[in-house]
């Protein structure tokens, strides 16, 4: 690799830029892994959980409470072609950031919004985001911005769920998993609420 690096400089060409990550929660993290592997520039989005004590937790124990841990995601990108403060400005305008409670239909803390940042830039860029949001809402903002710890990766029937084939029970009866999450979204509500509060601004309200 290092003996590329050097012909690269030599030859006068850049080097490719190195892969970054962003981490936040919005919620229901199928939502926010399906809005956020749509940008251009992000490579992959994986959903966990983070901000708590336990270790290792399980998707029934952070659901039940009492891990402190947020249910989040992990977003890996490419910074030639998508900023980290782009990805902030499109995670504010996807989520209600004005709600302290959880997000949508969904309650309680392993649904509350934020922001785990890893170094000064990510907390400078995070925090000019949400002034701007602040602003072009005219709204006070309650999603922290705080400093991130470890990620842990959910299981894996949580990961790409809104695109998988798998076949589940619901209360519309048996639907694929694509199905089921179009579903659970449209009646949790969340499109709507954030339509209702960035209008044409939502980037990912179809």
């Amino acid at each position: 690799m290092l003996r590329i690096l050097l012909a690269l400089i030599v030859l006068g060409m850049p080097a490719a830029a190195a892969a970054e990550t962003a981490i936040v929660a919005g919620g229901c993290f199928w939502c926010v892994e399906s809005d956020f592997e749509s940008v251009p520039g992000v490579t992959e989005v994986v959903s966990g959980y983070t901000g708590g004590t336990t270790r290792n937790p399980t998707y029934k124990q952070v659901g039940k409470g009492g891990t402190g841990h947020y249910e989040a995601v992990e977003i890996m990108f490419d910074p030639a072609k998508v900023s980290y403060a782009h990805l902030m400005e499109l995670f504010f305008r996807s989520i209600d950031p004005t709600d302290a409670g959880g997000q949508f239909c969904d309650r309680g803390d392993s649904y509350r919004t934020a922001i785990f940042v890893k170094n000064a830039r990510q907390r400078a860029a995070a925090e000019a985001a949400k002034t701007a949001a602040q602003k072009a809402l005219g709204q006070k903002i309650v999603t922290p911005i705080v400093d991130a710890g470890p990620f842990y990766k959910a299981e894996a029937y949580h990961q790409d769920y809104y695109k998988g084939r798998g076949i589940i029970l619901t209360r519309r009866g048996p639907k694929t998993q694509a199905n089921a999450y179009k579903f659970y979204r449209d009646a949790c509500g969340r499109d709507k609420r954030v339509r209702a509060l960035w209008g044409d601004a939502a980037p990912f309200v179809h």
